[in-house]
């Protein structure tokens, strides 16, 4: 009898010891007393992902990059296991996700966005006729406090590789941006659109801080060495974190980390561009990030940070210690490392986004949503 019931602990530990807040727990190490727990299976290359204030999250599926064969679902928690339903189906290339001033969803296809009331599914375009042909066409957007929103335009190619040879890059006028757009509030219409910075390769992670800071995560260009081979691309260039502001130049194509030339570019005055508040390590891919204003004591108002990226700087979840202003600059601690999963797939975060003391967000290469928080 005695043996039965140590037998039963035993098993009961294991089991807890495998479930993270409820969920199957992903093996990866965190910081003690944190975990990752696996919310939904299956996905086609998740992207997007939007907590909602009944529990619900929203995850845009990209489906792959063909055209046509995104989707998006509510994630909805049943008898504690999340149940999917499709809402949108047939949709191009969707990535980005976020709520509106009007309590509207809105969602980034390659070319345009649509909005929609999240209990009456309808969709509405309110912007078209984006860029959505060459190497970086998805979208990703965020509104500030004034309900403007700011909505990435990615380069075409990796380092304005149709120009080389040339003293300026024809497709920095148009590609590398980010623009802004304003709206009429309630109605939710556009009433203009500006170019609000340029020289930003492939602005994938904004976040605004309830300070007000635009804080950008740049993709920095590929096979640098192929320019110049005495450049390391394993090393160069660095990632950044940027916080952007109005008019002003980031350096894409002509200058990367701390307003070092690129080699296609040698007489560019790099002195007059913006120069990135962090540098990331090279190839970290950050492609999501978010303030996490109600996390837990130790990590409450950090900047967390999914590094997407196959190389050894990515795959991994990133918190950055930021002060008032929500600038990034003090303590850094990795709460997901070791991301790699059965068959040496690696960890592919995209989106991350707080709700409450969690953290949830997608991982496109292994068709998954997670959470991270406490057991």
């Amino acid at each position: 009898m005695r043996s039965a019931v140590l037998g039963f602990f035993a098993l009961l530990t294991f089991s807890l010891a495998q479930t993270c807040a409820g969920l199957p727990k992903l093996p990866v190490a965190t910081p003690t007393g944190y975990c990752v727990g696996i919310v939904q299976r299956g996905l086609k290359m998740p992207r997007g992902i939007l907590p909602m204030g009944n529990g619900d999250l929203l995850v845009v599926e990209m489906g792959g990059w063909t055209p046509g064969k995104g989707s998006l679902s509510r994630l909805r928690k049943q008898n504690g296991k999340y149940v999917l339903q499709r809402i949108f189906t047939g949709l191009d290339r969707p990535n980005g996700i976020t709520l509106g001033p009007d309590q509207k969803v809105y969602v980034g296809e390659a070319s345009r966005v649509f909005r929609f009331d999240p209990t009456t599914p309808q969709k509405e375009y309110v912007i078209r006729d984006l860029p959505a042909t060459g190497r970086h066409p998805l979208k990703t957007m965020v509104f500030d406090r004034a309900g403007n929103l700011f909505l990435n335009i990615g380069s075409a190619s990796d380092n304005c590789d149709g120009d080389k040879g040339k003293a300026t890059c024809a497709e920095a006028a148009t590609r590398g941006q980010i623009r802004r757009y304003t709206f009429a509030w309630p109605a939710g219409k556009v009433t203009g659109q500006s170019v609000y910075a340029t020289g930003l390769r492939n602005s994938m992670a904004l976040a605004v801080h309830s300070s007000g800071t635009l804080l950008q995560g740049e993709n920095s260009r590929d096979a640098i060495n192929l320019a110049d081979p005495k450049i390391s691309d394993e090393t160069h260039p660095n990632d950044e974190l940027n916080i952007v502001l109005g008019g002003k130049n980031y350096g894409w194509p002509y200058c990367y980390e701390d307003g070092k030339n690129a080699p296609e570019f040698p007489k560019y005055d790099c002195s007059e561009t913006e120069k990135p508040t962090v540098l990331l390590p090279a190839h970290a891919a950050p492609l999501g990030m978010a303030y996490w204003s109600d996390g837990p004591g130790e990590y409450s108002g950090w900047l967390v940070v999914g590094y997407h990226g196959y190389r050894a700087s990515g795959h991994r979840l990133v918190a950055f210690q930021v002060n008032e202003k929500g600038i990034p600059g003090g303590q850094k601690v990795e709460l997901v490392k070791n991301w790699v999963l059965s068959g040496g797939r690696l960890g592919a975060p995209v989106d991350v986004r707080p709700m409450g003391d969690r953290i949830y967000l997608t991982d496109d290469h292994n068709g998954m949503v997670l959470a991270f928080g406490k057991p």
